[in-house]
Formats: C-alpha cells, structure tokens, sequence
C-alpha cells in the first residue's frame, strides 16, 4: 500500500522538555498502524504533533504535502481528523449538536448521507440524537467522538486510546467498528493504543516507543508472533 503519511526524524517538545526524539513511522493508505508503549512513551505527542498542536521538527509529509509547520486547522482541512484522549466531547451539548461540530468545516447535501453512514456504524447514537452528551456513558461518548471525527470526512484519523476506561465487552464493539470503517472507508488510521491485543487485531504495522524513541517496528502480525515482544512489552 503506498504511504497516506510519513514521519522523518519527527521531535517534539514542550517548552524546553524533549518528548520525541526523532522518530521515523510510515501509515500506509487504507491501512492501520498502531503505535504502542507504556504512559510517558511520547504516544499522545505524536498524534499531538501531526496535528500541529507541539512545537515539531523533522518532517511530516501528508500525501506528498509537507505539513509539519501548518496550523492546526489548516491540518484538518487537509484530511486529518484528531479524536483525542478523554473524548473532547462538549458534555453540554446533545449529541446532535456534537456531530455537527465534526463537520464544521464542509458544506453540502452530502453530510446528510454521511449522518446515515454514522448511523450505521453507530445505531446507538441515533437513539440519543437529542440527549445532552453528558449523560451518555463511556462507551457511547466514545462512539461519538469517533463520529465526530468521521464526519469530517477525513482521509487520515488519528485515533488516541479508544478503549481507556471502557468494559471489555464495549472495547470489542468499538474495536469492530472501527475494523469496519477501515474495510469500507479506506481512510488511513493511526490507533495510539495501550490494549495491545485489540489493537494489533486490526492493524497492519506497529511501532513500540519509548521515552520518544522507536525501538521496535514491524508488521503486525510479526509483533504478534514474537513471544519476546509480546512478554517483554506487550504484557500478553
């Protein structure tokens, strides 16, 4: 599959504190990467990098388009879509009124088709149309957020910790979804994941950082099969 994006010897700091220290990763279009590590290994700054939302440098091509440098809206334009960790979800506002904020910046008739593909994926939205988002539970805000996210219509997402806080049985659902979306939609996914086993299930190639530095890279099923990896790293 050719490259959607491409990492080259990305950092990213907070003021004067390093996180990420040159790394290189590719997501292959149409395909998952997960990117693994414990907490403190640099997963969310990555996504927070792409997004224009660290100070960066190295490189960051999007569709042969550098991007690293551009606002955070200007990335979104683009075709990246950021669900982040905690949800971002606007608890006062119904879950209609959140769904429409995913698809702020397109105009047309074809975001109504896109509400109905969403629906499809997520019947249980549909049902909690005119609830107040706060009163969803975990796993329903989480359903939302990746909605919200979809409904930019994004070629890439960028997807950080799905499962965190969520009952098993919710953690597969989602994960279902999403290994739909990846089938049906095609778009490119970057799964920053600490449930390894989920994530792995539905993805294409992995990376494991650590303290901001890739140590191990490999296709997905390499990881799954390497007990050393799996022991060592993945707790599994």
């Amino acid at each position: 599959m050719p490259a959607l994006l491409e990492a080259r010897g990305l950092r990213a700091s907070y003021g004067e504190t390093k996180v990420l220290h040159g790394i290189d990763f590719v997501v292959d279009q149409g395909g998952v990467t997960a990117l693994l590590g414990a907490n403190g290994a640099g997963k969310t700054t990555t996504l927070r990098a792409i997004s224009g939302m660290v100070q960066t440098g190295g490189e960051i091509h999007f569709h042969d388009e550098r991007i690293d440098g551009c606002a955070t809206e200007s990335i979104a334009r683009r075709g990246i879509a950021h669900v982040p960790d905690g949800r971002g979800t606007f608890l006062e506002l119904s879950v209609e009124e959140n769904l429409r904020l995913g698809a702020y910046i397109r105009r047309g008739r074809e975001i109504a088709a896109d509400f109905a593909r969403i629906f499809d994926y997520f019947p249980k939205l549909r049902q909690r149309l005119h609830q107040q988002a706060g009163t969803l539970s975990g796993g329903e805000q989480q359903m939302l957020a990746i909605a919200r996210g979809l409904l930019l219509r994004p070629k890439l997402l960028l997807l950080d910790e799905p499962s965190f806080g969520l009952a098993p049985l919710i953690v597969r659902e989602i994960f279902e979804i999403m290994r739909r979306i990846k089938d049906e939609q095609g778009m490119g996914i970057l799964l920053v994941e600490q449930n390894a086993s989920s994530a792995l299930a539905i993805s294409d190639r992995a990376y494991l950082l650590e303290t901001g530095r890739i140590v191990i890279s490999g296709t997905a099923a390499q990881f799954q099969k390497d007990e050393s990896i799996r022991r060592s790293y993945l707790g599994y």
